[in-house]
């Protein structure tokens, strides 16, 4: 099981990178600055997926939002660097649903991440001693169907960096849906630090969806008075 677990997180990885590929080759961008972008997102979120992991629990694995938030500051910090300005989020967006949706499976049979005991229900798997809720399978559909919105989208005249605040935006909601239904301690009102989490991203991401927004539409809003001058 850890070898069948182990090829699909590597999977995964190979899907993301793809995607990542994919989107920079038609946005014209698949250069080696762009690249070395990937690299230090992928290494920054392994780093903070893993240091999350091992802060909060007190054991070893890994949180994909630890790396998620990781993995966003090292790209920030590595664009500072290299002077890239143009915005790359929608080329992660599609990674990042991507290498999810496969590399989700790697959980499912390494049996972590696993959902709470529902014995009567009819799709459960056994897990840790009970019959529980497929979470990781969950969690793999949902991503699959973040990645299939945003196939249909990224052919669109969107603003650059909407693809990445709708995959942010889908992908919390369903993180927080799906929680309820995982193993897992709570620490305020009934929700867990993943939940928590959640609510901080789907605030952050529809803050800078509305920032998005306003920017493409101020233009029109000056265009009639600039034409009157």
């Amino acid at each position: 099981m850890m070898l069948l677990s182990a090829t699909w997180y590597a999977l995964g990885y190979i899907a993301g990178l793809a995607a990542f590929g994919y989107m920079a080759r038609r946005r014209g961008i698949a250069t080696a600055g762009v690249w070395m972008l990937m690299s230090a997102g992928l290494l920054g979120g392994l780093a903070g997926a893993n240091l999350t992991q091992l802060i909060i629990t007190g054991s070893p694995g890994k949180t994909l939002l630890g790396g998620i938030a990781c993995g966003y500051l090292a790209v920030i910090l590595t664009k500072r660097s290299l002077g890239i300005v143009r915005p790359t989020g929608d080329l992660f967006a599609m990674a990042l649903a991507g290498g999810e949706a496969i590399g989700r499976w790697g959980c499912f049979f390494g049996e972590c991440c696993y959902g709470k005991i529902a014995p009567n229900l009819p799709w459960a798997v056994y897990e840790h001693g009970a019959f529980r809720h497929p979470t990781q399978a969950y969690l793999a559909v949902a991503a699959t169907g973040v990645f299939i919105v945003l196939w249909q989208l990224h052919k669109k005249p969107l603003p650059e960096n909407a693809l990445f605040y709708i995959q942010g935006t889908l992908f919390c909601a369903a993180r927080f849906g799906i929680e309820f239904f995982r193993e897992g301690p709570t620490l305020f009102a009934g929700l867990t630090l993943a939940q928590l989490a959640c609510l901080a991203g789907l605030a952050f991401f529809a803050y800078k969806m509305m920032d998005l927004i306003g920017k493409e539409s101020a233009p029109s809003r000056r265009a009639p008075i600039a034409a009157a001058s």
